[in-house]
């Protein structure tokens, strides 16, 4: 089992989460979340330019088994790019052991719980 975390653009939650159903992955979690990396927007406020240190960006992380990963990362890395080469802050994608799925209302353990 593997955790899957991606951190995308704000604009493309739709088309990664519509993306995703289409590929049968159907159970994810989505958080709004801030942070920074290369990319650099500048605003306007009160007639000065400033560049805010903390960027609004959308958190997903899904549970799947082995079988999954593969479709999982492929889905979203073709839903969020911004064109088909992809742009400075399209964002991230993270996978991470998975120890132990357990679903609340059954009990059930392990795969069969994801």
């Amino acid at each position: 089992m593997k955790l899957i975390t991606a951190i995308i653009r704000e604009v493309k939650l739709d088309k990664v989460r519509e993306a995703l159903i289409e590929a049968d992955i159907k159970r994810i979690t989505v958080s709004r979340v801030s942070g920074h990396g290369q990319q650099r927007i500048e605003e306007m406020y009160r007639g000065q330019i400033i560049v805010p240190d903390l960027i609004p960006k959308i958190k997903i992380e899904i549970g799947v088994n082995e079988e999954f990963v593969d479709i999982t990362v492929n889905t979203i890395l073709k839903a969020a790019r911004t064109n088909s080469e992809g742009a400075v802050g399209d964002g991230k994608i993270f996978i991470t052991p998975l120890e132990e799925c357990i679903r609340i209302r059954t009990g059930e353990r392990g795969g069969t719980a994801i």
